[in-house]
């Protein structure tokens, strides 16, 4: 009698679903392993430990009034002016500061004590704006005023390059009109030095400053002056559609600004 055996069936393969999400993979197990113990650390937050300065420890440890400086300025970020001052005040100075205590405002400087004057190219001062004419009417007297970056510039050197100034001509009611250069105002080196590290820099630097203050372009008789009589050509030649810029932003008719007294010449302005 043939005895019967039976064959076990495949599992069946089963397809990921796409609206369940993936289990999280286990970790494996973390190997223990003895860690040492650590040590306690103090209950109580170490103190800070305050440095106290003294007058004679200054003194001995800073001889003159530059290493002064750059100490307190390391310890405060304060910047004190203490050269030729008396020996015993500038040191009671420093010591303050140090402490916290507010010394007077003619102890405080404003430049960096790293930084040696002598490695910078020294400036010209800048001047002040060039007073404007006298017969000029007052301000709220003025009609219209036009804006231009156009205007060639007045120095030779920049002049020759094609460089161009900002002015402002302005139209007062009484018929004059002005004009004010009022920049742009920019530096230029002169000469050449060697410094201390052997690089070549400039001797000093001068500034190239075009302003005018306010000068008279034409007289309240409708006469120009030598430069007004210039820039009214030049601006002339400033073509707009048919006309200038002379006629159209500079030398403007009242009623073109004024629409309401060409509708009722009668009515009072405001």
């Amino acid at each position: 009698m043939n005895k019967r055996t039976i064959t076990p069936r495949p599992a069946p393969v089963v397809e990921p679903s796409p609206w369940e999400s993936e289990p999280e993979p286990v970790a494996p197990a973390a190997e223990v392993t003895a860690t040492p113990k650590k040590l306690r650390r103090p209950t109580s937050e170490p103190q800070t430990v305050e440095r106290e300065f003294d007058l004679e420890g200054l003194m001995t440890d800073f001889p003159t009034a530059r290493d002064l400086e750059r100490f307190v300025y390391d310890e405060t970020g304060i910047v004190l002016t203490l050269k030729g001052r008396a020996n015993r005040l500038k040191y009671q100075v420093a010591l303050d500061t140090l402490n916290g205590v507010n010394v007077e405002a003619k102890y405080v400087g404003r430049d960096n004590p790293y930084l040696d004057k002598t490695d910078l190219v020294p400036e010209d001062p800048m001047l002040p704006v060039p007073s404007a004419d006298a017969g000029i009417p007052d301000r709220s007297q003025l009609q219209n005023e036009f804006y231009t970056a156009f205007v060639p510039h007045s120095d030779a050197e920049y002049h020759s390059q094609g460089r161009k100034m900002h002015c402002m001509f302005r139209k007062y009611k009484s018929g004059m009109i002005t004009y004010e250069v009022i920049g742009p105002i920019e530096p230029r080196p002169y000469g050449e030095k060697i410094d201390k590290w052997g690089k070549v820099r400039p001797e000093i630097i001068r500034w190239v400053d075009p302003r005018t203050g306010e000068q008279i372009v034409q007289r309240n008789d409708g006469t120009f002056t030598p430069i007004g009589r210039r820039l009214k050509a030049m601006l002339q030649t400033f073509r707009y559609n048919r006309t200038n810029q002379w006629v159209k932003y500079v030398d403007r008719d009242f009623v073109s600004l004024d629409h309401k007294a060409a509708i009722n010449p009668w009515e009072i302005a405001d």
